[in-house]
């Protein structure tokens, strides 16, 4: 029986993820099969999709099932909710337009967003009545994209009754910023560092103001589309919607516990309640989402070639924090050091524990799609030392004529 397992396991793992065309060199290497499949025999992971690149050599991974119920081997076609992953493409389309001098990151908010102008912060409850004082600092740009703004979460509308439609159910961007416009801050903004879906929003409202066009429709014709990034959107089609990779619920010692939906993002997934946001939202697929994160790697070069960014734009302001000193790392809705060393990453990750990061220094990228839930996840510490493996080989074998992917 056992062995009859790891057959079915095995199959699941070559499934949609080999190497094809002439994109970067297969490496060869199973560093990340050998290090998740016992989770998966376990029943502990349902299943996932690595991504371990170097310099033109890459190990891809499709371990486990996307439906374990259905037995469907999960592949690097299979949509997925990346969730917070989205505010990276935010960040992009900011980088565009501070690189045509649309805009500048130091541009108060209310240039754009009058009703900024003048905000409240709420400085203290007594008796249920709650004191507000009038913010000093001017919002900028560059706060509402770093999580330095002073805004909550989600906007007050939404907390509280998240359950009606999470960061995708509730309105169109210009209509959440003029929401979040009218809702207390919860400090002086630039002071501090709060990670908030509201700020990556009002920036997408930004963007809608400057470009005249929906945030979305932007991003599509400027990043998806040029990246050739097709799988990629806000409202999967009901057909992508077959290759769902499904959400679980993680259960120590014991096998996942499949999940319906989590009330941040609901079912129906495409219907006429689903709005864009660019803090959270955005569906996509493995092989899709590597042609994003390679682009940045790349420093604004798509692996096709296509220049979306600058050089210099995406190491000033996207592979390097643009907070103040002493706020921690984060450049524009991207994780980022607050000092680039070549030993530097920048990325993020998503609610369901999707996570991208890339080096640009070292032309290294670790990409990982999962939809699941809670913890705990033992598995990560096995995949990160997987992905040590995978670099020393890379290293080692530098002298094997690969595709690099590199554009001078």
């Amino acid at each position: 029986m056992k062995k009859l397992l790891m057959l079915v396991v095995s199959a699941a793992i070559i499934s949609g993820c080999s190497t094809v065309g002439n994109g970067p060199k297969n490496s060869g290497t199973t560093f990340a099969k050998d290090a998740l499949v016992s989770y998966v025999e376990k029943g502990h992971l349902p299943g996932g999709v690595s991504v371990f690149y170097k310099d033109g050599l890459q190990e891809n991974t499709c371990v486990g099932y996307s439906d374990v119920a259905a037995k469907r081997p999960i592949t690097m076609d299979d949509v997925y909710m990346q969730c917070s992953q989205t505010k990276g493409f935010c960040g992009v389309t900011i980088a565009m337009l501070v690189e045509e001098g649309k805009i500048s990151l130091d541009d108060p908010v209310s240039k754009y967003l009058p009703e900024f102008k003048t905000l409240w912060i709420h400085e203290s409850t007594k008796d249920d009545v709650k004191t507000l004082v009038k913010a000093k600092n001017e919002l900028t740009i560059r706060m509402v994209l770093n999580h330095t703004s002073g805004f909550p979460f989600e906007i007050c509308a939404k907390q509280g009754n998240l359950k009606g439609g999470g960061w995708s159910g509730g309105a169109p961007l210009r209509q959440t910023a003029a929401i979040a416009a009218a809702c207390p801050l919860l400090f002086e903004p630039g002071t501090k560092a709060k990670y908030s879906n509201t700020g990556i929003d009002i920036g997408g409202a930004v963007v809608e103001v400057v470009t005249g066009k929906r945030w979305n429709v932007f991003l599509k014709e400027r990043v998806l589309d040029p990246l050739g990034m097709a799988s990629s959107s806000f409202r999967p089609t009901d057909k992508q919607l077959e290759t769902q990779i499904e959400m679980y619920d993680c259960v120590k010692d014991a096998p996942a516990k499949y999940r319906l939906q989590n009330d941040m993002e609901q079912r129906p997934y495409n219907d006429d309640h689903v709005f864009p946001s660019a803090g959270a939202g955005l569906w996509t697929t493995a092989n899709d989402q590597l042609k994003f994160y390679k682009m940045l790697m790349n420093l604004g070069v798509g692996e096709n070639g296509v220049r979306i960014l600058k050089e210099e734009t995406v190491k000033e302001i996207l592979a390097k924090s643009t907070r103040p000193k002493g706020l921690g790392g984060y450049s524009l809705g991207l994780s980022a050091p607050e000092e680039d060393t070549e030993d530097a990453w920048f990325g993020h990750g998503g609610a369901w524990g999707t996570n991208c990061m890339v080096n640009w220094h070292t032309k290294e990228l670790k990409l990982w799609a999962v939809q699941l839930c809670g913890g705990p996840r033992p598995w990560d510490k096995a995949r990160e030392a997987a992905a040590e493996k995978f670099f020393k080989y890379a290293v080692d074998n530098s002298s094997a004529e690969a595709y690099t992917g590199r554009v001078k």
